[in-house]
C-alpha cells in the first residue's frame, strides 16, 4: 500500500509534471478520445505519483507514470462502455500543431494523412505504434504498459506499419473515398 506523500518530493513531483504531463495527456486523449477526462486521468496518475516511494518509482519513473495512466485511462473507458470519435479540426490540429511555412506543406499533408490511416487501425495497433513512436518507449516498456507480451507488441508494431504504408504508398483500399 502506497505511503504518505513525502513533502521534500514536491520538486521531484513537480518535474515530472513538466516533463510527461503533455505527453500523458494526449496518450490518455487517443485511448479516450475526450481530452477533458484525458486531464483528469492524468491529474490522478500524478496524484499516485505523490503517494508513491520515489527511490521506488524513480528508476522507471516514465513507465510507471504511463502504465498507471493506461490502466486509470481503460478503467474510464470500461466504466463509461463507449468511445467517441476525433472531430477532423481535432486530427488535423493534431497533424499539424504549429503552422508550416508553405515549402513544408506536403509533409504536413502526409503526416495528416498517416495520422488519419492511423485512427482506421485496430486500436491495440493505433496504442502500441503511438505509445512507440511519439513517446518513444522499447517494445518491453510497451509490453507492461499495455499488458500484451513483448512478442505481441513486435506483432502489432509490424502489422501496423505494414498496413500503413501498404496504405500509404498504394492508395487506400478499394471502395474507400479519397
Amino acid at each position: 500500500m502506497p505511503g504518505q506523500p513525502n513533502p521534500d518530493d514536491g520538486p521531484w513531483v513537480r518535474g515530472a509534471v513538466d516533463r510527461f504531463e503533455g505527453p500523458l495527456t494526449l496518450h490518455a486523449a487517443c485511448l479516450l478520445r475526450d481530452a477533458e477526462a484525458a486531464r483528469d486521468v492524468v491529474q490522478e496518475t500524478f496524484l499516485r505519483l505523490c503517494a508513491q516511494d520515489r527511490a521506488t518509482v524513480e528508476p522507471k519513473l516514465a513507465e510507471w507514470l504511463f502504465t498507471v495512466c493506461h490502466n486509470r485511462a481503460l478503467d474510464v473507458l470500461r466504466k463509461e462502455s463507449r468511445m467517441t470519435q476525433l472531430s477532423d479540426d481535432e486530427l488535423h490540429r493534431r497533424a499539424s500543431p504549429d503552422p508550416s511555412p508553405s515549402d513544408v506543406a506536403e509533409r504536413r499533408d502526409t503526416a495528416a494523412r498517416v495520422l488519419a490511416l492511423l485512427e482506421a487501425l485496430p486500436a491495440g495497433q493505433r496504442e502500441v505504434i503511438r505509445l512507440k513512436f511519439q513517446n518513444g518507449f522499447s517494445y518491453r516498456e510497451i509490453s507492461r504498459i499495455s499488458g500484451h507480451s513483448v512478442a505481441h507488441v513486435g506483432y502489432l508494431i509490424h502489422t501496423g506499419l505494414k498496413t500503413l504504408r501498404g496504405q500509404l504508398y498504394d492508395g487506400p483500399p478499394a471502395g474507400a473515398n479519397a
